[in-house]
């Protein structure tokens, strides 16, 4: 089979590589399965770099998230049969099959696409744990969603939306809150180009965001924490501007906000029964059709690094897919 290899930790992707490789035979508990689309994350780009928290050995294939069609079962499987369509979270998605283990796939609701369910389950778990979990939301509260273009950003306009929230979508691209506005109605938009505090106090009638999420850090969270509202939320997602903000706490003090880290994966550890829920609350709104998962490219492994640079780039509206079956 063919595959995405990244063979050695460098920048610039300079140990990546498409090559011919053994297709993995499924071993005991493993699902064999034909991906049909592959979803690319920040994560995937810093592992090719060695700059992730998890660093698998090299040589590996990079991808978090697939969908595709089951082709060949391991034993002892009995909940999957060949030609079931499947989606899930794992490692190896950029190549034309991937190994595996079969509790981690769930079946593709008939209401998306591959490319859409592949792309589906790291993002909107992330936004229903930091909206329900951490933050504990409430219909009518003010949400402000700082990289609302991006994959996670965008799943959870889409999540606080579906939750009864009233969201601010936020961007530097103008282009980018036209879509969002066209295809997920946000209450309210913001262009954080030339700052943005006074803009979501305007909007909210002078009181703040009651939840600020926040996949950016450096500046914006710096201006975040102030526009945050009395007794507010600011969720920690990630930190794709490249610095790690610092919080004065003397602005916690005064506003009574609190500063929450969010980890979907690391939650469900700490938590397995609630981890159960989450990621069963999440898929169950996929099959009612309730959600709306946005692809904004497709790619073929061989264009895996035009595929990386509409992240690296911002470019991306939704999420960019690598399709090894074109």
């Amino acid at each position: 089979m063919r595959a995405l290899v990244v063979e050695k930790l460098a920048a610039e992707y300079a140990g990546c590589v498409v090559k011919d490789i053994p297709t993995p035979e499924p071993k005991a508990g493993e699902v064999l399965v034909r991906v049909r689309a592959g979803a690319v994350n920040f994560p995937d780009l810093m592992q090719t770099r060695g700059e992730h928290q998890h660093k698998p050995e090299v040589p590996f294939i990079p991808g978090m998230e697939l969908a595709g069609e089951v082709v060949a079962l391991g034993e002892g499987v009995t909940q999957w049969k060949i030609g079931d369509e499947v989606a899930g979270g794992m490692r190896g998605a950029f190549a034309e099959y991937a190994a595996v283990p079969a509790a981690a796939l769930h079946r593709k609701p008939a209401a998306l696409s591959f490319g859409q369910a592949a792309g589906y389950p790291v993002a909107y778990l992330t936004a229903y744990v930091a909206l329900v979990r951490r933050a504990q939301v409430q219909p009518g509260e003010w949400v402000l969603v700082h990289g609302a273009a991006g994959g996670v950003g965008l799943a959870c306009v889409d999540m606080a939306k579906l939750l009864g929230c009233k969201v601010i979508a936020a961007s530097a691209s103008d282009d980018k809150l036209a879509i969002i506005s066209r295809e997920y109605a946000p209450d309210a938009v913001v262009n954080v180009s030339h700052g943005f505090k006074d803009k979501v106090k305007e909007i909210t009638g002078g009181r703040g965001a009651d939840v600020i999420y926040d996949p950016v850090g450096g500046d914006v969270f710096d201006e975040s924490v102030r526009c945050i509202a009395f007794d507010g939320r600011i969720l920690s997602i990630g930190f794709t501007s490249g610095r790690l903000p610092v919080l004065p706490v003397n602005y916690a003090l005064i506003k009574g906000f609190s500063v929450m880290g969010v980890r979907a994966g690391e939650y469900g550890r700490h938590f397995p029964q609630k981890g159960l829920e989450n990621v069963a609350a999440i898929w169950k709104m996929a099959e009612e059709g309730k959600v709306k998962p946005r692809v904004d490219q497709e790619f073929p492994l061989d264009g895996w690094r035009e595929a990386f640079d509409t992240l690296a780039d911002r470019k991306v509206v939704g999420k960019t897919i690598i399709r090894p079956d074109l």
